[in-house]
């Protein structure tokens, strides 16, 4: 399975801000929404990623107040991304050695999409799941001994 195949299913919809948004109306566009991440765009190019990792590290460092900061100075400049033909398989365990929670899915230099470790998770969770009910039917239906139907 490969990253085009979560997109797929998960479909394009994508949020992103500007880095000169102030954090406080990215945070309210993140909590309307219930995402975890926003994409920082500037124009076309993919400059950061602001997610609840950075925006708590911000409240924690500004004792509770985000008045006055913009996304440019809290995201994470460099995020880790993956391509539409990245497996699963890899991208995991880019996740789990980064800690990433969130990976922006870029081709070509075009934003794709965003794949999260939920979405990650969910389709190897599904992918087990068609793969048992498969082994259960092919079990089910295991062709008898050829000496038990001769007698």
């Amino acid at each position: 399975m490969k990253v085009r195949d979560i997109l797929r299913v998960k479909g394009s919809t994508l949020f992103t801000v500007a880095p000169e948004t102030a954090l406080q109306t990215a945070v309210l566009v993140m909590s309307e929404h219930d995402i975890g991440s926003l994409v920082v765009m500037e124009y076309d190019k993919l400059v950061g990623i602001l997610t609840f990792r950075e925006v708590i590290s911000a409240l924690a460092k500004h004792h509770g107040k985000l008045d006055g900061l913009q996304v440019r100075s809290v995201m994470n400049q460099k995020p880790l991304t993956c391509n539409m033909e990245t497996e699963i398989d890899e991208v995991r365990r880019m996740m789990l050695v980064d800690h990433a929670r969130y990976l922006p899915v870029v081709d070509q230099k075009m934003l794709m999409g965003v794949i999260s470790f939920y979405d990650v998770a969910k389709s190897v969770v599904e992918a087990q799941d068609f793969e048992n009910t498969m082994l259960k039917a092919y079990i089910r239906d295991w062709p008898e001994d050829a000496e038990k139907t001769a007698n």
